[in-house]
């Protein structure tokens, strides 16, 4: 089993986590991106997940758009506004000159900017919690799980 599965303990609400204490990992939030291609038919495609802890100031996304899926979906659909905007994202995460008129924005500001709902090709998911050791590795390990 992987040290991210909790398991029930022998006492109501205690709680364990395989492979480290529980006190060791930060609450963290993620949301998956969604392309919507086509806004009337509401069929959707993960291609991202946003990832915060603000334990660790951490906001972070990764993405990952397969075009075929996509195609699949709406053979016209924009793949290269979806990929902008995807972009776009990951700018507005990485702080700086890259997140425009975010960039003086905390880490959790951000965040909640990104994950508020909107009607555009790109869509967050619902927000979900989870704890982890490190946010940007458990990006990665989300992008891998729900969207590749």
């Amino acid at each position: 089993m992987s040290d991210h599965h909790i398991l029930g303990g022998r006492q109501a609400g205690e709680r364990h986590i395989i492979g480290s204490r529980t006190s060791d990992r930060d609450v963290f939030e993620y949301a998956l991106l969604r392309i919507v291609p086509r806004i009337e038919r509401g069929e959707c495609l993960n291609a991202g997940v946003l990832v915060y802890c603000r334990a660790k100031a951490y906001v972070g996304a990764r993405t990952h758009l397969d075009e075929a899926r996509l195609r699949a979906l709406d053979p016209d659909a924009d793949v290269a506004g979806a990929r902008a905007a995807l972009a776009a994202v990951e700018g507005v995460c990485a702080g700086g000159a890259a997140a425009g008129q975010a960039a003086g924005d905390d880490a959790g500001q951000r965040f909640r900017w990104l994950v508020a709902p909107r009607s555009t090709i790109v869509q967050p998911g619902p927000v979900h919690t989870g704890l982890t050791l490190d946010p940007a590795a458990e990006a990665q390990r989300l992008l891998d799980l729900l969207v590749r």
